[in-house]
């Protein structure tokens, strides 16, 4: 039988978790002094005036080898639990690990191929 009152620590710590931040905002948005002025709207680099243009472009390679270690290191984080219960769950869960690990590959050949993983 499905209890409601289960529940109930559940939707206490939902609305309490998603109440702080709200107060947070609302308070610091109230409390806050408005002040606009040129030294408001200027770039802050640490304490020193700033020299040139705060706009820069980086080169999509930094954001592509990024992207590319955030790919394996979220695959070092699923690998892992499965690596450790192995013996547990058996062989549809190797088949299932196999499958992760073979669609990581084919998505690292093409990035190789399309020249993302080339720095020059």
């Amino acid at each position: 039988m499905f209890l409601l009152y289960e529940y109930d620590i559940f939707w206490a710590f939902l609305i309490i978790s998603s109440a702080i931040p709200i107060l947070a905002f609302l308070i610091s948005g109230v409390l806050a002094p408005i002040r606009k002025g040129p030294e408001k709207l200027s770039s802050y680099e640490s304490g020193i005036e700033p020299m040139g243009d705060a706009w820069l472009q980086f080169r999509i390679r930094y954001y592509m080898f990024a992207l590319v270690f955030v790919v394996f290191d979220v695959e070092t984080v699923f690998l892992y639990p499965w690596a450790m219960s192995f013996d547990v769950l058996g062989v549809p869960v190797f088949i299932e690990a196999f499958i992760f690990v073979l669609i990581l590959i084919v998505g690292s050949v093409y990035a190789w191929r399309k020249g993302a993983l080339e720095w020059s």
